[in-house]
């Protein structure tokens, strides 16, 4: 196991470490030890390694991440697993905004509260929150699926396309375009699994679904003058 303790040493250090992993891999193993909330923590990590970051993280902790497993021991700030390919992040306090935005794969979940747009055009990960959201996340989801446990602010899921949405608790308000759906047989089994992944004891039934209505896919001439 090896540890960083970044009150001697600089981010840039830390993730020039890992990236090295990639061709070396002599560790498989990290310890991050006072983050004290810095920014950029574990970023464009490429390689199946497992990072334990013990406090806080700023800004964009663990972006771009590919195969590589993040625990945070704390709450992060903006863009927790931004643009993430794969690999899982999990965060054990909370999250502030844009949470998983555009992230194309992999598992996050937020054992605590996520700030406003969690989830902004998300392309294919999955986001588990064990608390609640706030306004306008999922904002033009195309791929995934977002479960909260808890509530959901405004305009939830505006303008989604594809992305599979399960909320627990209450909806402040639907955005454009995203409409509750019935939970069927299948729905059920995927929610569950998610939930296991995430291991959250939920039962699935309590759980509503929202997608998208699939009235914004095509351009209606009748709505130009709102262009």
């Amino acid at each position: 196991m090896k540890t960083i303790d970044l009150s001697l040493c600089a981010v840039r250090n830390l993730n020039q470490a890992l990236h090295e992993q990639v061709s070396q891999l002599d560790d498989r193993e990290w310890v991050v030890t006072h983050p004290d909330g810095k920014h950029n923590l574990a970023v464009g990590v490429n390689a199946a390694l497992s990072i334990d970051i013990q406090g806080h993280a700023g800004y964009y902790c663990a972006g771009m991440n590919q195969k590589a497993t993040v625990t945070v021991h704390g709450n992060v700030g903006v863009g927790v697993a931004e643009n993430m390919m794969s690999g899982a992040v999990r965060v054990k306090g909370s999250a502030s905004q844009a949470a998983g935005a555009t992230a194309h794969g992999g598992l996050l979940v937020i054992e605590g509260d996520a700030g406003a747009r969690c989830g902004i055009s998300m392309k294919g990960i999955d986001i588990v929150v064990g608390g609640s959201i706030g306004h306008m996340s999922c904002f033009m989801g195309q791929a995934g699926r977002l479960v909260v446990c808890g509530d959901a602010g405004d305009a939830l899921g505006d303008s989604l396309y594809e992305t599979r949405i399960y909320v627990k608790g209450s909806v402040k308000s639907l955005g454009s375009d995203c409409v509750e759906k019935p939970m069927r047989a299948e729905h059920l089994e995927e929610l569950q699994e998610l939930l296991n992944r995430a291991g959250f004891d939920e039962d699935p039934k309590a759980f509503k679904r929202y997608g998208s209505a699939r009235q914004l896919y095509n351009f209606k001439v009748d709505n130009a003058s709102a262009y």
